[in-house]
């Protein structure tokens, strides 16, 4: 990255000019970058303030936003060839919330060399550990955006990793080294952000933003949350993470979209999921159809999956003392490939090189899945387990359902959630 940087004449200490407010962790790093730039947006109206996350759900230009709007087309084409040529200089940009892709000290965007502040969100077992890595390598990696002379910001962790975090605050020269509180009152806001697990991401982007804040605008922290900062939390959008969607298309299907791909996001959606929207509609109107739509990048995690989404949904039945049998919660579940359409091709902007070729013909990871579920649930009919080659066929399928209300859950795959607000046409209202 700084070759690439170099080449198109910049050098690393360029970039500080874009202020960067620098952002990891295994879980909740985009959530957190989300509600931070809402509430630097709402403290400052009539800044310049732009958002770096990834990936993207359904077009590349969703992971550049500009005062919360993702690029044009045109315009990202129009950058695109310039930075291909020359990066257009830009130094007029007040604030610039960035999210790490993958890892930390690696990655593409720890280039940055003196962001304005940094912050790691919860750590966890995620899908590298099939790598063998420890949750105390996770923490060395992620503390590798730590800073000289920069604050290092982090929610509580598990003690090995908070154990690494602080040598490497050390080792960075970071500033300080701050475990945030909880704020004051937050948990009785109605956030933007759908989730209990969302209050620990909303914590960690007020600490940011009221270090940022301070230092940039020159806003001095409240003891209290100011009107700006609970304007943001609420306004905050973070698409397909915990978000429920009306089909604009067809009222009586409900899409509820989470992205979840590690065993604890999956924890959290279902936690979501059969909350108390489910024991709302069992009350007020007959039993919407519960459909599952899943994919996951290896079937070899499959069983694992599946057995606590399980065991996750009859907790939850449980806490909200619905006498429902788990196995019974979905009445359709469908596995299916993350390609986009029917014909086999992919939309260009959600092309997936992950999974080989034959693979996908076989949809091999489909049937593991399948037989995982079977394995789970011997009583499921048969004729209720969906293998489907594509997206377009899930989502066909779905439209074609004969019931007067019908929710969907998808989940396992970003790429899957994309694919699915691709193809169903729910662009306008979920992005």
């Amino acid at each position: 990255m700084l070759e690439y940087l170099g080449r198109i004449g910049y050098a690393a200490e360029d970039l500080n000019k874009l202020n960067v407010v620098h952002i990891t962790g295994t879980k909740g790093k985009g959530s957190t970058s989300a509600f931070t730039d809402a509430i630097i947006r709402q403290a400052k109206p009539g800044w310049k303030v732009g958002l770096y996350t990834s990936p993207h759900l359904v077009a590349v230009r969703e992971r550049i936003r500009i005062n919360g709007t993702p690029l044009s087309e045109e315009d990202f084409a129009r950058y695109f060839f310039e930075v291909w040529d020359k990066l257009e200089k830009n130094d007029v940009v007040d604030a610039t919330i960035l999210e790490v892709g993958v890892g930390g000290t690696y990655d593409s965007t720890n280039i940055v060399p003196k962001p304005v502040v940094t912050g790691i969100s919860a750590l966890g077992i995620d899908h590298v550990t099939v790598l063998g890595r420890t949750l105390k390598e996770i923490a060395w990696q992620k503390g590798g955006i730590y800073k000289p002379g920069v604050p290092a910001l982090t929610v509580d962790q598990p003690a090995e990793g908070m154990n690494m975090l602080k040598e490497r605050a050390t080792e960075k020269g970071a500033s300080e080294f701050v475990i945030i509180s909880k704020t004051p009152g937050l948990r009785e806001i109605r956030l933007g952000l759908s989730g209990a697990h969302q209050y620990q991401n909303a914590d960690l982007a007020i600490h940011l933003s009221r270090k940022f804040l301070q230092a940039q605008g020159g806003l001095e922290p409240k003891d209290s949350l100011t009107e700006y900062e609970i304007n943001g939390l609420q306004s905050a959008k973070w698409p397909g993470r915990c978000q429920t969607v009306p089909d604009p298309n067809q009222p009586s299907i409900t899409w509820f979209l989470d992205g979840a791909h590690t065993l604890e996001s999956l924890d959290c959606c279902m936690q979501w999921f059969v909350g108390p929207h489910t024991a709302l509609r069992n009350e007020t109107s007959s039993r919407p159809k519960r459909v599952l739509i899943f994919n996951c990048t290896s079937g070899r995690t499959g069983p694992a999956f599946l057995e606590a989404m399980l065991g996750k949904i009859a907790a939850q039945l449980k806490l909200h003392g619905d006498d429902e049998d788990a196995v019974k919660f979905f009445d359709d579940i469908i596995f299916c490939a993350n390609v986009t359409y029917m014909s086999g091709n992919f939309k260009g902007d959600l092309a997936n090189k992950n999974t080989a070729e034959a693979d996908l013909v076989q949809l091999k990871t489909q049937h593991e899945l399948e037989a995982a579920w079977r394995s789970l649930v011997p009583s499921f009919g048969p004729d209720r387990v969906h293998v489907l080659p594509s997206i377009e066929h899930a989502v066909d399928l779905i439209r074609h359902q004969e019931s007067p209300t019908i929710d969907v859950l998808v989940a396992g795959s970003l790429h899957l959630v994309g694919g699915v607000i691709e193809v169903a046409g729910l662009s306008e209202v979920a992005l």
